[in-house]
């Protein structure tokens, strides 16, 4: 008598469809606790903890994938029309490769963090930042590409010929975006010659500054003295003339050009000087200032003062102490600094 009930409740259709996605689903909660509960557990004895990323990010997707296995063999049993369960297993099969994209995407990056980590501890810079970000990016695109060709596969879209198209298309695509390329490449460039990193303050020969807060792929983002946002392309920026202010150290030199009056003795005027210059604090004594006098003007003696400061974040507040100090120091030794003059001679004709 049991028997035969168990006979017939075993080939009745949408009973035996039920323990298929029982089973299927214990599975997929047996392979959590497994890992959450034993694996994880083994895997946190080890030195590294990529294993436990790992274990930790792909124990849910794999019992999803269980899932939709077990809803594929549910569906069996039952008479459908050939194209509605064709369609239903298309639609299973690409999550599941949707999925696996995921898991593949997923472990791709945590080694790829876990190799910045480990490459970051060997350098001072930052380049390793921008490195990482930049692997990142493209394993995704990459990994995102290949799992688009296996869905198109499953909906019987012809790969090969398409590629094909793709290809043609492609040079096509790429003369109307090779601005954007041009930047794309260029944000690569300026990252592997390491020309510049996030933090550092530049100056391009047109004139605009600032720090550098972020280089994209295709932008470069910079924050000026004010505060402003400039997002500069990045080819424009690979083709300019950079000057660095923290490369090759941060040491910086500032220069202050001032005249005296004709007469002035030129030595007293120097010694004056570079007695107030040794006086600044953020002013370094190695190298050591100099005042140099280099031109006799229309109408002055034209001096320049070179000193060195540590930082460019310090190059406004002390040339203008400098400055300041310059002035105060003529104008207390009565030296002249004379406005710009002009002697007109006048011929009285008999």
């Amino acid at each position: 008598m049991v028997l035969e009930l168990l006979n017939k409740f075993t080939t009745n259709k949408y009973v035996h469809s039920l323990i298929i996605l029982f089973v299927f689903y214990v599975l997929s909660q047996l392979i959590i606790f497994v890992s959450q509960k034993i694996i994880l557990k083994l895997t946190k004895r080890t030195k590294t903890e990529i294993d436990d990323l790992i274990v930790a990010k792909t124990n849910k997707p794999l019992s999803i994938i269980l899932l939709l296995i077990g809803l594929r063999l549910a569906i069996i049993p039952h008479s459908i029309r050939p194209d509605i369960l064709d369609i239903i297993e298309h639609i299973i099969t690409s999550l599941i490769i949707v999925i696996i994209t995921y898991i593949v995407i997923t472990v791709v990056n945590i080694l790829i963090n876990s190799w910045g980590q480990r490459f970051a501890s060997r350098t001072e810079s930052k380049f390793d930042d921008e490195v990482v970000v930049l692997f990142q990016k493209f394993s995704r695109i990459i990994i995102s590409f290949i799992g688009l060709i296996f869905i198109l596969d499953v909906w019987g879209v012809k790969v090969g010929p398409l590629l094909a198209s793709l290809g043609i298309a492609g040079i096509a695509v790429a003369f109307a975006l090779q601005n954007t390329l041009g930047n794309i490449f260029g944000g690569i460039s300026l990252i592997a010659d390491r020309s510049i990193i996030v933090d550092d303050f530049i100056r391009l020969d047109d004139g605009t500054e600032g720090y550098i807060k972020e280089i994209g792929l295709r932008s470069t983002k910079i924050r000026s003295r004010d505060g402003d946002l400039i997002i500069l392309p990045n080819g424009i920026l690979a083709n300019s003339k950079i000057y660095n202010y923290h490369k090759p150290s941060l040491i910086t030199r500032v220069t202050v050009e001032f005249g005296v009056k004709y007469g002035s003795d030129i030595e007293v005027v120097k010694k004056i000087v570079m007695n107030e210059l040794t006086k600044i604090r953020n002013i370094l004594k190695d190298p050591a200032p100099q005042v140099i006098f280099h031109e006799l003007g229309d109408y002055s003696l034209k001096f320049r003062a070179y000193f060195w400061i540590d930082s460019i974040e310090k190059k406004i507040e002390t040339r203008e102490t400098a400055v300041t100090a310059i002035y105060n120091a003529l104008n207390k030794n009565k030296i002249g600094i004379p406005f710009p003059t002009k002697t007109v001679y006048l011929k009285e004709e008999k």
